[in-house]
Order: C-alpha cells, then sequence, then structure tokens
C-alpha cells in the first residue's frame, strides 16, 4: 500500500508524545512503544527487513536519552529520585548495556523480535499480577546493585527501554516506595541510553543497505521528531504520576505493550 510521505513526519512526533508521557508517569523510556511502532513503519517505509529490528532499536535507545533527561529532573523536583541507589548501580547498568549491544547486533531481525515480544510479555505479566515483596525485603549492597545494574542494562540494551520495565519491578519487590521507584527508575534510564546508543552507532557504522540519514543504527529524522516533542510530554507525565491511580495505568499499559509486540511480529512475519 503506497502511503505519502507526509504521514511519516506525522507519525513521529505522535510516537514522541505517547513515549514522554508514559516515561514520566511510569519511569520507562518508552521502548516497549517505540520499537514495534518504529519497526512497523520502517517496514511499511521499504527499508531493509534485515535492518528493520536493529534500526528501531538504536533510534528507540538514541530518542531514550532525552526523554530520560527531562523525566529525570522532573521526578528530581519531586524529590522522588533516590541518589545513592543510581549511583551504585550505575558502573553495571553502563558495562551491561554496552556489551549487550554487540551480541544485538550479530543477531538477525527475527530473533531480536521474537526476544522483545517475550519480553514484553513477561514485563506485561508481571504488571498485570502486581505481586507484594515481603515486608522484611530490602534493596541489596553495592555488590548486588552492581550484578542489578548488568542484568537490567543487558536486557535494556536487547530490547532498546530505559530500563523501567525492570528497574521499578525490582525496587518495589525490595519495598521502595513507588513513586521512588519510578523516579529512581527514570534516572538509572539516562546511563543505560547514553551507553546503548553509543553501542548502536558504533556496531551500524560499517553496515551496507540503511537508508539514507542513518547514524550507525539511528535513523535521525525519526529521533528527531520523537525527541523534540517526548521532552514536552515526559514531565506532564511525571507530575501526573503522583496524581493518578499509577497501578490501574499500568494494567492498561500492560496490555497496550502485548498488542505493539503482536503487531510487530505481524509486521515481520505477517503476509
Amino acid at each position: 500500500m503506497s502511503v505519502s510521505p507526509d504521514l511519516w513526519w506525522l507519525s513521529y512526533p505522535l510516537l514522541g508524545a505517547a513515549v514522554g508521557f508514559f516515561a514520566g508517569l511510569l519511569g520507562v523510556g518508552g521502548g516497549g512503544i517505540m520499537v514495534p511502532v518504529l519497526a512497523s513503519l520502517f517496514a511499511a517505509q521499504g527499508f531493509a527487513a534485515d535492518k528493520l529490528v536493529h534500526m528501531a532499536l538504536g533510534t528507540s535507545m538514541a530518542s531514550i536519552v532525552m526523554t530520560s533527561l527531562s523525566s529525570l529532573r522532573s521526578h528530581h523536583r519531586h524529590g522522588a529520585v533516590l541518589w545513592p541507589v543510581v549511583r551504585r548501580i550505575t558502573p553495571g547498568i553502563l558495562i551491561g548495556t554496552f556489551a549487550a549491544t554487540f551480541v544485538a547486533s550479530h543477531l538477525n531481525s527475527a530473533a531480536l523480535a521474537i526476544f522483545f515480544a517475550c519480553f514484553m510479555a513477561y514485563v506485561a505479566m508481571q504488571m498485570l499480577l502486581n505481586a507484594k515483596p515481603k515486608p522484611s525485603r530490602e534493596l541489596p549492597g553495592r555488590g548486588g546493585l552492581t550484578i542489578a545494574g548488568l542484568t537490567i542494562g543487558a536486557v535494556s540494551a536487547l530490547v532498546a527501554i530505559g530500563g523501567g520495565s525492570l528497574s521499578v519491578p525490582f525496587m518495589t519487590w525490595c519495598n521502595v516506595r513507588i513513586q521512588n521507584a519510578i523516579g529512581t527508575s527514570a534516572a538509572i534510564g539516562l546511563p543505560i541510553a547514553v551507553a546503548g546508543t553509543l553501542g548502536y552507532v558504533i556496531n551500524g557504522w560499517q553496515v551496507q543497505g540503511t537508508p539514507p540519514l542513518t547514524f550507525g543504527f539511528i535513523y535521525l529524522p525519526a529521533f528527531a521528531l520523537i525527541t523534540l516533542v517526548s521532552t514536552l510530554t515526559a514531565p506532564l507525565g511525571a507530575r501526573l504520576a503522583h496524581r493518578l491511580p499509577v497501578g490501574a495505568l499500568k494494567k492498561i499499559f500492560a496490555g497496550v505493550l502485548v498488542l505493539l509486540s503482536v503487531k510487530m511480529l505481524h509486521s515481520l512475519f505477517g503476509s
């Protein structure tokens, strides 16, 4: 089906508006929304099938840099960021994220898409079940946070998320108040996004067959238009996080993640 080029320019800022809002509201970087939508848009634009998911991951990760920074500032103003936790978990985050981009570059689009869809199904189930931790459980020490950072960073790079889908459940499992878990997750999303972006630029630098205006695995028009709008809507979501029933919204968000993952798989494997 032929689609006017103007539609693509419109779709990216609309995507940015949704991404920024949910980044601020739920402490997620927005990759759960961006990756499947970008993969579908790139497929419809006729981009090479074997580069679709890599470009969606790289573009999503780059967009999360500015979204996370905007969300971080808003949560910091509300006093919701646990900075000692951020400092202790960041070294593991940086190493895990950067290293995993090299793994992603050697996987084909189909494998990455299946891993993404399975992971998002897991995330959705966690949000829907909303399991409660034991009252005595606390955050681990520096060593435990480093291991958690390595894991969160590695998975985040493979699915291009800001880490909120892992770090928020991890912190609430350790009895961190939900508002602090969301705010701290927003701060953790920044080093994830920076390390992931660098990795996807390096790994996509020499790759042939990417479309014009691509920097590594980052499609610059999508990156620019998404971040332009997402940085405006992230503060709105952050403000509402302290007023709205986040638990109920997470259940809605979980359903959206599953639907978008199914849509991405259909774009890659559907006839």
